[in-house]
């Protein structure tokens, strides 16, 4: 994590306009195009993590039934505890004693294995490809706590549920999600998705795009779309139902916005020229997009009810990846302006324009945090691009992630991570980086590279 500014401490350049106006190509062409194939599984590999992780045992779950598990939940909601950044897992080798219920738990072997917090549980075949899991969080301490305190019960929380095979790994994210929220006090992400583009650059084989929707961890991988033609710009509805996206595949740019679930579309702009950068709105009833419908790149507000179209912002000038803030009142967007790509408020009611970066040559992609004291960002100073985050109060811009070029931040719902898109020499992959800059992720793809990750919204427990 380096700390490269505050406020007007490093002067323009103005000779960085043509890098925007490359940039704006994405909305009609691909730019680093990355080799891939398609539905390979990410694997998450945590490279850095806090210092003050919760020491905790996930203990495997008792598996009873004549059949073979189809797959690990234990394992599963471990990882996630681990890649979350914010837990140390006692390894399974290390455990002399695998109690499934509480009534068998020796609180003074755990006490003296270090562990803070304890989760335990049974899985019942109920045939038919039908399981119980049955779990329970229990924190060590409060066991020895004196009956006269008033809350002493060791059970943070216990849970029973019944759920076909297919959805093991659902509830396994979700029992994560739970320990997660129970321990920090603050909501999990481990149920989200994330959406992504993906290029199948097969040697002698046609090129084909798809748009990507998976796990938070990268496995279950669906495409929502597959195309001859580049696929760019997929952004998730306020609901996590839909995605909004910008297609060739009439070969022109033309912004769809697709059902998750069912894959039901509708054309939202196809103008002459650029049609791109879609972003919702926080109630789901707008989209702003970037058309060139009467000559530069400008920003459009979307009425998706009845298709009417509002221009925010003018001039001869480009403007580009426009980002609602939180509460639906003003718009984050990237302008060359003032001679360099950078970032600009817009208040949507008063129609005033403040500029937000003074740090750096090139600063694009931005987005609020869920508590909108900083936005996220793609950032250069010199060199490579470099992910960053800058406190909207003393214009402190910190670099989370850099040493090689980065690309398409985008904020988990809880505000707690980012993922973009890196390279790990030639070979492109997803990454992860906590907004306090100490937790750090590789998911890697293991037969190809994906790129333009965004992530969803909290999802309904039916999603």
């Amino acid at each position: 994590m380096k700390i490269v500014g505050a406020r007007h401490a490093v002067p323009l350049q103005v000779g960085i306009r043509i890098i925007m106006k490359i940039k704006m190509i994405i909305c009609f062409g691909l730019l680093l195009i990355l080799q891939t194939s398609a539905y390979a599984i990410l694997n998450l590999e945590l490279t850095k993590g806090v210092d003050r992780a919760i020491p905790i045992a996930a203990i495997p779950f008792k598996f009873q039934g004549n059949q073979q598990l189809p797959l690990d939940v234990t394992t599963i909601i471990s990882q996630d505890l681990q890649n979350s950044g914010r837990f140390k897992l006692l390894d399974v080798k290390e455990m002399q004693q695998t109690p499934s219920d509480i009534n068998n738990v020796d609180f003074q072997y755990w006490k003296d294995k270090g562990v803070d917090d304890l989760v335990l549980g049974k899985i019942q075949s109920y045939g038919n490809n039908k399981y119980q899991i049955s779990f329970s969080l229990l924190n060590i301490y409060k066991h020895f706590k004196k009956k006269s305190f008033f809350d002493a019960s060791p059970v943070l929380a216990k849970e029973t549920y019944v759920v076909m095979a297919k959805d093991l790994r659902k509830l396994a994210h979700k029992i994560s999600d739970i320990i997660y929220a129970k321990l920090t006090g603050e909501r999990g992400i481990f149920s989200t998705k994330i959406a992504y583009i993906l290029v199948d650059r097969t040697p002698n084989q046609p090129r084909k795009y798809s748009l990507i929707v998976s796990d938070s961890d990268g496995y279950n991988p669906q495409a929502i779309l597959t195309s001859s033609q580049p696929i760019m710009s997929p952004a998730w509805s306020p609901d996590g139902k839909s995605i909004a996206y910008v297609s060739f595949e009439n070969r022109r740019a033309t912004l769809f916005v697709s059902n998750v679930t069912t894959g039901a579309r509708r054309v939202i702009t196809s103008f002459p020229g650029i049609n791109g950068a879609p972003t919702w709105s926080p109630d789901g009833k707008h989209l702003a997009v970037v058309l060139s419908k009467n000559g530069g790149a400008k920003i459009f507000l979307v009425d998706l009810h009845n298709g009417k179209l509002s221009q925010l912002t003018n001039g001869w000038l480009i403007d580009t990846e426009p980002c609602f803030s939180p509460d639906g009142k003003s718009i984050l967007f990237t302008s060359d302006r003032a001679g360099s790509p950078q970032i600009y408020l817009r208040d949507l009611a008063s129609g005033s324009l403040r500029r937000l970066t003074f740090v750096g040559n090139y600063n694009a992609r931005a987005s609020f945090t869920p508590d909108k004291k900083s936005i996220v960002m793609l950032h250069r100073d010199q060199g490579s691009f470099n992910i960053a985050i800058q406190d909207l109060q003393t214009g402190v811009v910190t670099i989370l992630a850099g040493v090689c070029d980065n690309q398409s931040p985008s904020i988990a719902p809880n505000g707690r991570m980012i993922i973009y898109a890196s390279h790990d020499g030639n070979k492109g992959l997803l990454a992860l980086v906590s907004t306090d800059g100490k937790v750090r992720l590789n998911l890697p793809e293991t037969n190809g590279e994906v790129r333009e990750p965004a992530w969803s919204p909290f999802l309904s427990s039916k999603q």
